[in-house]
């Protein structure tokens, strides 16, 4: 892994930006930031049935809007089949993935996991899914602390590449971190359900996953994560309370308020530390709900 800092925003075109992306987003930048480092946009549009170009470039103007520019050219997954379907195609030489007919009708006796290899052929509509029978992985987080994963616990071999011929985000996010040399990841708490999968697969390419940090989710009054799926709003555009009220849940203190959004940024970046987060989740207010809508 190269030692010079390369950071990443990579959101999902499924919708606008919302404010708990725009913190992850701020969180990443500041980080690469601080340490001199190189900080990246790219779109995960991989999943082309959600996806749309729309909210791609609504996504960008906003981070543009808070002076969130990429260092280099904007990567978009959705350019990037052939390069998926190559390294699919080496894991399918070590025997490490399979085809999959099942339906979620069929795995309701395992409550939707897929433990073992299926009796399925290439000659019909078919998945293909990752053998990941075993696999302990152990790091400790700056925020979240010491993490262990065995992915035999539970045993669940995940779709790399669907019947309706997209590739997984599993997949993609590892190749991608990999390939643009990605050494320092700053992201939701929420995707901490599946690295060990993504671990197991940096294991069987030979590759070195970059350094992980998790940040607490941003949650509403009934205790469900701010995202697309509970249709949170989209942040108005270029708006300084709003980069303050960010500001706020990353942990800062006494932040200037006649500050410009790029004075803002220059100001956090003198200031971040990852420590100044906690492992809980953060209640978004119901002022800075209104602020935001």
């Amino acid at each position: 892994m190269p030692n010079a800092y390369r950071g990443r925003f990579a959101p999902s075109p499924t919708g606008p930006l919302h404010f708990g992306s725009l913190l992850s987003a701020v969180a990443s930048y500041l980080d690469a930031r601080q340490q001199q480092g190189t900080w990246l946009i790219r779109i995960e549009d991989v999943d082309g049935s959600r996806c749309s170009t729309d909210n791609q470039h609504a996504i960008i103007k906003t981070l543009n809007s808070y002076e969130l520019f990429s260092d280099e050219t904007i990567l978009i997954q959705s350019d990037r089949y052939d390069l998926y379907q190559h390294y699919l195609e080496i894991l399918k030489t070590q025997n490490l993935v399979y085809p999959c007919q099942c339906t979620r009708a069929s795995l309701k006796n395992t409550q939707g996991l897929h433990p073992k290899r299926c009796d399925s052929n290439t000659l019909q509509p078919h998945s293909w899914r990752a053998q990941c029978d075993e696999g302990v992985f152990e790091f400790t987080d700056p925020i979240q602390g010491l993490q262990h994963f065995d992915v035999s616990q539970p045993l669940n071999h995940p779709v790399l590449k669907r019947k309706d011929d997209y590739f997984s985000y599993q997949l993609a996010v590892v190749i991608d971190d990999h390939l643009q040399n990605i050494s320092d990841i700053v992201r939701g708490a929420d995707l901490l359900e599946t690295t060990g999968q993504q671990l197991w697969l940096y294991q069987q390419f030979g590759w070195q996953s970059p350094r992980l940090c998790h940040l607490p989710l941003i949650i509403n009054e009934h205790g469900d994560k701010i995202s697309k799926q509970n249709h949170a709003k989209a942040v108005p555009n270029a708006e300084p309370k709003v980069l303050s009220r960010v500001l706020h849940y990353l942990g800062f203190k006494d932040i200037p308020s006649d500050y410009s959004i790029a004075q803002l940024l220059v100001w956090a970046t003198e200031r971040w530390s990852r420590q100044q987060l906690t492992q809980a989740n953060l209640s978004l207010s119901e002022n800075d709900q209104a602020l935001i809508r």
